[in-house]
């Protein structure tokens, strides 16, 4: 089997993997859906801004705590649990939304509490990984994972748009979207419960107990290089990736597109993510200058994007944005699975996420009113100037850190001797 592939040889990363498919297609769809629903309800970008961040909240509110309960239940069947929410809200949102009924405050509400699901969904999806491939193969599972994610995002923008754009670019349209999208998750549930539980490399479930989360958050202040990671993705997540503000702003204020163009705007940056993700699948180790590179780039990549004078120009430079971001993003996760330990792998990919994922409720809202304020295209060249701030801060991080470390076995061996 090629080197890119070779996760697929477990029987049950198989069967997650085909589900995932299905699952995300509808996510990508909904994405686009929910966005364009904001827009027909008389939103602008502030409200996309907010819809976006009420979102990403729950991320940053209740991760650590979903982290800590996936370290003490088995993560297949809360990622059941939590795929089985998301599909419930959506099809919510989905039914009000054909009905007529949809308001701009539903939709933060449902949003919000979508993104409850989120927060136990994606810690327990992160880690579940290396429990279905063992640490051979994690890092390829997890540039696979990211491929699957965006082939969905290359087709589910796509579909959402031609179908949104077929049934008329109205509030009623977008309902039919979403409702496809809570049919998705039962990919996902069904193939969950198929898989083969004897073949699962799962750790001993952690007993109930005092001071658990603050455990997590003590043994990552003992690790320089997965604080430096945390400190680029922290940048990047809150003001680099607010694609679903950044692409809608340009697509309709600076380019007048319609709900076909924005979705295809989707697609492009998932061209770039999956030859991403596919060139990650084929490495072995990730070093921290590969991570640090990828910020750059993504940061250099935003700012060039923000100048581009016309649509076509802007659609075809996105997939640089993609394969940036997704070397980033894959980098950083197979590093702090990687450097974690397995008993708190649950918690550390917790507060990971809470940093990707988190930051949004702070970034999109303050990204959205640049772009009412100052225009679309300053929602990019400052997005991505902080990410490159955010870079440069976590190397003068990891360089401090490191060195006092060095000085305190020094000390330490001076004393011994």
């Amino acid at each position: 089997m090629s080197p890119t592939f070779r996760a697929l040889r477990n029987p049950n990363y198989r069967l997650y993997l085909a589900g995932s498919v299905v699952s995300n297609i509808g996510t990508w769809m909904m994405r686009i859906a929910q966005d364009w629903l904001v827009l027909s309800l008389g939103g602008g970008g502030t409200a996309l801004g907010i819809t976006t961040g009420l979102q990403f909240l729950p991320v940053l509110l209740l991760s650590p705590y979903a982290g800590l309960i996936a370290d003490r239940m088995p993560k297949r069947r809360l990622l059941q649990y939590a795929q089985g929410f998301m599909g419930l809200v959506s099809l919510v949102l989905g039914v009000i939304a054909v009905l007529g009924f949809a308001e701009i405050w539903m939709v933060y509400v449902l949003a919000f509490l979508f993104g409850i699901g989120s927060a136990f969904d994606a810690p327990t999806r992160q880690s579940f990984v290396s429990e279905m491939v063992g640490p051979d193969d994690l890092t390829n599972a997890v540039g696979l994972n990211s491929a699957s994610f965006n082939t969905a995002r290359l087709l589910g923008p796509a579909i959402a748009g031609l179908l949104i754009g077929l049934l008329g670019d109205t509030a009623e349209a977008t309902g039919w979207v979403i409702l496809l999208n809570a049919l998705s998750y039962l990919a996902v549930i069904i193939q969950l419960q198929r898989m083969n539980i004897s073949l699962l490399h799962s750790p001993e479930l952690v007993i109930r107990g005092k001071g658990q989360l603050r455990e997590g958050v003590r043994y990552l202040r003992g690790q320089p290089k997965l604080l430096a990671v945390l400190v680029i993705v922290f940048f990047a997540g809150t003001f680099g990736m607010n694609f679903q503000v950044t692409s809608a702003l340009m697509a309709t204020q600076e380019f007048g597109k319609g709900a076909g163009e924005f979705g295809l705007l989707g697609s492009t940056v998932a061209i770039g993510s999956l030859a991403g993700a596919l060139m990650a699948a084929r490495r072995v180790s990730v070093p921290f200058k590969l991570i640090v590179g990828a910020g750059l780039a993504f940061g250099a990549a935003e700012i060039i994007a923000g100048v581009l004078p016309s649509y076509l120009l802007f659609a075809l430079f996105t997939p640089v944005i993609g394969f940036s971001t997704l070397t980033l993003l894959n980098s950083a996760n197979a590093t702090m699975q990687l450097g974690s330990d397995p008993a708190l792998r649950g918690r550390v990919m917790a507060i990971y996420m809470t940093v990707v994922m988190g930051g949004t409720p702070l970034g999109a809202p303050i990204i959205g009113w640049i772009g009412e304020s100052f225009g679309a295209r300053w929602t990019l060249i400052l997005g991505g100037a902080l990410v490159i701030l955010g870079t440069l801060v976590a190397v003068a991080l990891l360089a401090r850190l490191q060195q006092r470390s060095f000085a305190d076995v020094r000390k330490a061996a001076r004393a011994a001797f």
